[in-house]
């Protein structure tokens, strides 16, 4: 396990967009909800390629930022999320995907039970420095 995705330290990533941005790759940021009780799930990104294929496949497909290449949630996991619908803000540079989960959860993380847990806001800012988890 890391620090950063199981630890309490706050360490967030400022440089994200840069970081993206840098790569030359053409996305926008995609926020997943749960279409029945309103979670934010996560935020992910698309590239017109991810969202031609989450339409076709009914499916949260996603643009891996990290990676450069189409991720279609829970391929691996088996945490899939089916396609509820597609909504696009008023100035087009971002989405929503709704969604249901067909798995056990959204995250790629676990809790202390070994489950994968249902969003990737798991944990609640206390200061600027520390974290403490909401499980």
């Amino acid at each position: 396990m890391n620090d950063l995705e199981y630890g309490t330290d706050l360490t967030l990533d400022f440089t994200k967009l840069h970081k993206i941005a840098a790569t030359g790759n053409d996305v926008v940021p995609v926020v997943l909800q749960e279409a029945d009780t309103h979670e934010v799930l996560f935020v992910g990104y698309a590239n017109e390629q991810a969202l031609r294929t989450t339409l076709d496949e009914k499916i949260a497909v996603l643009w891996s930022t990290s990676r450069n290449e189409l991720w279609r949630k829970g391929a691996t996991s088996g945490d899939t999320l089916d396609l509820v619908d597609v909504r696009v803000n008023c100035e087009q540079n971002s989405l929503l995907y709704r969604v249901r989960r067909a798995g056990g959860g959204a995250c790629h993380t676990t809790d202390d039970t070994g489950a994968t847990r249902p969003g990737c806001y798991y944990r609640q800012l206390e200061s600027l420095t520390d974290l403490r988890f909401t499980d």
